[in-house]
C-alpha cells in the first residue's frame, strides 16, 4: 500500500509540473503575440477638444504615455505653454520666428530632420546661441511605426545626433518627436531605451500646407481659442502665416495670462507629480504599485479635428 501511495504521489507531482510548464509556455507565447501586435499596430496621434480653455484628451492618456517617458501635455493647471516647431526644411520663415521669440524672450524647441541640418546649419547655430532646444525629428522623416528593427530605428536617431554634433560641437538633447505623429508601442520602447523623451502635442492647427496657408484670423482663432494650461504647442517653421503672426500671437497669449516654459521643465514637473502620486499610493497601500501592463490601448481618431498637426 505504501508503495502504491508513493507512486501516486510522484505521478501526481509530475503531472502538475507538466501542466505548470505548459502554462508558462502559453503565457510566454501570449506575451509574444501581444508584443508582435503592438509592434505591427500603427497609431496616429489625435486629440479631442472640449470647452474653450480646457485640456484636450489624447487618444492615449498621459499616464499610459508616461510609462515610456512620453508626453503631450504638462500636468496641473499652471498657465504655461511649451512652444515647439517641426523643421523639415527652410523656406525663409525660420528667421522671422526666431526674431519674434527673441523679442519676447520666449524659449522653444525645434525638432529637426537631416535635411534641415544639412541645408540650414547657420539657423541651427542661431537656435543654439539664442538658448533654444533642438530635438530629434529623425533623419529621413519616415513613418517610424513601420520600422520594427531596433538598429534601423537607432540609425534614424543617431544620424541626426551626429550632424548636430558637427554643427554645434555639443551633444543633442534627448527629445524626440515622431514624424507625422505616427507611432506604436514598440517605437516608444525603442526611443525610451535610447534615452529619449518622446513629445506629441496638445495644440496645433493645419499650418503645414505651404500653398494653402491659413489666414491670420483663422490662425488666431484656433491658437487662442483652443489654448489651455500646460499646452505643448506644435507649429511648423515652413508656415508663412506663423512667421507673420508669431509676434502678435505671443502678445495675445501673454495678455491671456500665459507664460512660457521648456520641455525640460515639463519633464521635471511630470516626474514630480509621478513621485507624489507614488508616495500617496505607498502610504495608502503600504506597498509599491504593481508594474504597469506595458501595453497601450491603441485606437485612432480619424476626424480631421483630432489629427490637426499630424503632418509634422
Amino acid at each position: 500500500m505504501f508503495l502504491i501511495l508513493t507512486l501516486c504521489f510522484f505521478a501526481g507531482r509530475g503531472a502538475a509540473e507538466l501542466v505548470s510548464e505548459r502554462m508558462k509556455k502559453d503565457a510566454v507565447a501570449a506575451e509574444g503575440k501581444l508584443l508582435a501586435e503592438a509592434a505591427d499596430s500603427s497609431c496616429s496621434w489625435g486629440l479631442g477638444f472640449g470647452e474653450p480653455g480646457t485640456k484636450p484628451r489624447g487618444n492615449v492618456t498621459p499616464e499610459e504615455l508616461a510609462q515610456y517617458h512620453a508626453y503631450y501635455i504638462a500636468p496641473g493647471d499652471e498657465k504655461k505653454l511649451y512652444l515647439t516647431f517641426d523643421c523639415g526644411y527652410e523656406n525663409g520663415n525660420t528667421g522671422k520666428i526666431l526674431d519674434a521669440l527673441k523679442k519676447h524672450g520666449v524659449p522653444a524647441t525645434f525638432f529637426v530632420v537631416g535635411h534641415f541640418l544639412e541645408s540650414a546649419p547657420e539657423l541651427v547655430q542661431r537656435m543654439y546661441r539664442e538658448g533654444h532646444t533642438i530635438g530629434n525629428h529623425t533623419y529621413h522623416h519616415p513613418d517610424m511605426s513601420r520600422i520594427a528593427d531596433s538598429e534601423a530605428f537607432r540609425k534614424e536617431m543617431e544620424d541626426v545626433e551626429a550632424q548636430y554634433r558637427i554643427i554645434t560641437g555639443q551633444e543633442m538633447p534627448k527629445y524626440y518627436r515622431p514624424p507625422q505623429g505616427k507611432y506604436n508601442v514598440e517605437n516608444l520602447r525603442m526611443a525610451d531605451k535610447l534615452g529619449y523623451f518622446t513629445f506629441f502635442w496638445s495644440l496645433a492647427y493645419v499650418d503645414w500646407k505651404t500653398e494653402e496657408q491659413p489666414t491670420h484670423e483663422e490662425a488666431f482663432a484656433k491658437l487662442t481659442g483652443r489654448v489651455h494650461p500646460g499646452a505643448v504647442v506644435l507649429l511648423h517653421n515652413t508656415s508663412a502665416t506663423n512667421g507673420e503672426i508669431l509676434d502678435e500671437l505671443l502678445c495675445r497669449w501673454e495678455e491671456m495670462g500665459y507664460a512660457f516654459g521648456t520641455l525640460e521643465e515639463l519633464v521635471d514637473s511630470a516626474a514630480e507629480q509621478e513621485k507624489q502620486a507614488y508616495s500617496r499610493f505607498s502610504i495608502i497601500h503600504k506597498k509599491a504599485p504593481r508594474d504597469p501592463a506595458g501595453r497601450i490601448g491603441e485606437f485612432i481618431y480619424n476626424a480631421a479635428e483630432m489629427t490637426e498637426g499630424s503632418d509634422s
